[in-house]
């Protein structure tokens, strides 16, 4: 009911997903999960995630909803080990049924970064072909996609809508309106294990050479790319196609 009335309310005006973001705007996070399912289809619905500190809780609700979405995992090869352990623990904790670990074309790297060296040299190139391509060439297959940013978490996410135009995609938010107390509900009541370098000071966690502990009083997000002006990866603010 919600995608009927979200697609035929002022069609002429605005895009699908400006009209199902109208219609999801108080939603919950499975009823988000659940409409993007009903509108592509499971054969073209993907959830993106990084297996990070906070990636838990929206596996979890997708998990409820149904654990046979696609998840796409992006193994960059310069993730923490820790990560890889947690990716297997949550697979099987939640019982989750296509988890794809994708990685960056052999070619590209041997010829851009053969010293393993573009993280520091040329950060966002490092990005560009282990992130960014990969996810790319993941995406194709599929109508639309999942990711977990939340507003909470402030910068260019602070004005995320739940759903949005992904170049030819459509882009589902469903933690766009969740807070940092609602995630660590769902942690507690699922009993989600944390991922392991939390305890060792690190709230956000992304590649080895680009992540560092956070300190008390810091942002959530400040030990990456630490003394950089860079905040993203680059796979939300490059249009998928």
């Amino acid at each position: 009911m919600i995608v009927q009335q979200a697609l035929t309310t002022d069609a002429a005006n605005v895009s699908p997903a400006q009209a199902l973001d109208r219609a999801l705007r108080d939603a919950s996070p499975a009823e988000i999960i659940e409409t993007a399912l009903k509108t592509v289809g499971r054969e073209q619905l993907a959830l993106v995630s990084s297996f990070g500190t906070e990636s838990a809780a929206l596996l979890k609700v997708m998990a409820d909803v149904d654990p046979a979405i696609p998840v796409i995992f992006l193994d960059t090869g310069w993730l923490f080990e820790e990560t890889l352990a947690y990716r297997d623990t949550l697979i099987a904790a939640l019982g989750l049924r296509d988890v794809r670990s994708i990685k960056p074309l052999e070619e590209a790297l041997s010829r851009q970064d053969p010293d393993r060296e573009l993280w520091f040299s040329d950060p966002d190139a490092c990005c560009r072909i282990r992130k960014v391509e990969p996810l790319a060439r993941a995406l194709k297959p599929f109508a639309a996609w999942i990711n977990g940013r939340k507003r909470f978490q402030g910068g260019a996410r602070a004005e995320i809508p739940v759903v949005e135009d992904d170049g030819a995609k459509l882009k589902f938010n469903p933690f766009a309106n969740v807070s940092r107390e609602e995630i660590e509900a769902i942690y507690k009541m699922a009993k989600l294990p944390p991922h392991p370098l939390v305890a060792s000071g690190y709230l956000s966690v992304g590649c080895m050479p680009c992540s560092s502990r956070t300190a008390p009083g810091e942002d959530a997000r400040a030990g990456r790319w630490r003394g950089q002006a860079k905040r993203e990866c680059g796979i939300h603010t490059t249009k998928a196609s």
